[in-house]
């Protein structure tokens, strides 16, 4: 198979292209791939074939060069999942064999693809993440009657105590999310992602109707809230952040709610809640209270050194979580200005 090398953020139509697929999710627009690409430098590499003017084969890449951490594809950076598109007549490995070489010779230090897929069954995974998918197609109090006793009982107590929401595509509600983002980020003992990105966010997704910024207020001043994601019949809660001074209040669970609302009476059919590391109980506590559907997500890391998949260390918790929590916010804003661009 021959593969073309496309930028989906200069090619025509694309999104429409790729709405043709079953398997598309978000992770697959050009909007997504703009926000990577202009938040970070990354460099668009999108294997594609096509067919009678479909795609029959598409695996997303960005490249990441670091003169840091060296030269890499991943499949996609700062992305839950983005799973290959790849016609039933065709079989993945035969399509990563191309990749492998166009890594190889371009100097990358590895590849990784993120699948809920099972792609390569022989293959060691590199690492693995829970997922949750709810489904939206009940009626509102059949969803509801699905949620977990504790769930319910939150959701009533923050109507309750007088937190509202406010469901906005608005600038200012950015930046509010942003405050409480820094807060959250700093209580996990993380650096938050840098302005700018979420200012590409709204950009190229929030400004465009694809996506939404959902607040819990409580006295007039932003307590909790969320960033969803929507494309075609399906959408993704991508960010979250609370202050924790008002977690009694349970604001962070009627935000989700009036999300899952909001989504259901649009019509849409799925709710990704994103992947959650497999020891972080209490983020996939809160998920599957919501009735949804628990899958794995796999990533695969193939080392171009090693010539195969190598195992990846996460690095989510450890000694470097207790320094950034003593830290304060402004110089964590700075180290993560420069921190995330290397990552990917």
């Amino acid at each position: 198979m021959n593969f073309q090398i496309l930028n989906p953020i200069n090619y025509p139509s694309w999104d429409e292209l790729i709405l043709s697929s079953p398997n598309s999710s978000f992770f697959h627009s050009s909007a997504w791939a703009q926000v990577l690409s202009e938040s970070y430098g990354y460099r668009p590499i999108y294997f594609t074939s096509f067919e009678d003017g479909k795609i029959s084969a598409l695996i997303p890449m960005m490249e990441i060069n670091s003169f840091l951490t060296g030269k890499r594809g991943v499949s996609l950076p700062f992305t839950d999942y983005c799973d290959p598109i790849i016609d039933g007549n065709l079989q993945f490995d035969h399509l990563l064999n191309e990749i492998i070489f166009y890594g190889k010779t371009n100097g990358w230090k590895y590849l990784e693809v993120r699948s809920k897929d099972s792609l390569l069954p022989s293959t060691s995974l590199s690492i693995t993440y829970i997922g949750h998918t709810l489904n939206l197609t009940d009626k509102e109090d059949r969803i509801f009657s699905n949620f977990k006793d504790t769930t319910r009982r939150n959701i009533k107590k923050a109507i309750k105590e007088g937190v509202e929401i406010k469901i906005e595509n608005t600038f200012e509600s950015l930046k509010d999310f942003y405050k409480l983002n820094c807060l959250t980020r700093k209580r996990h003992g993380l650096p938050p992602q840098p302005f700018k990105f979420f200012k590409k966010i709204f950009e190229h997704i929030i400004s465009n109707d694809m996506g939404l910024i959902i607040l819990a207020i409580y006295n007039r001043r932003p307590i909790a809230g969320a960033i969803y994601f929507h494309f075609g019949d399906q959408a993704i809660y991508k960010y979250g952040a609370s202050d924790l001074k008002f977690q009694h209040l349970r604001p962070n669970n009627l935000v989700m709610w009036e999300a899952i609302k909001c989504y259901a009476q649009k019509g849409y059919k799925k709710l990704c809640l994103g992947r959650t590391e497999p020891e972080n109980q209490g983020l996939i506590q809160f998920k599957s209270g919501w009735g949804a559907e628990e899958q794995r997500i796999n990533y695969y890391r193939y080392s171009f050194r090693k010539e195969l998949f190598a195992p990846i260390n996460s690095k989510v918790i450890g000694f470097h979580n207790k320094i950034f929590r003593n830290l304060p916010i402004p110089f964590l804003i700075q180290f993560g200005r420069f921190f995330y661009k290397y990552t990917g």
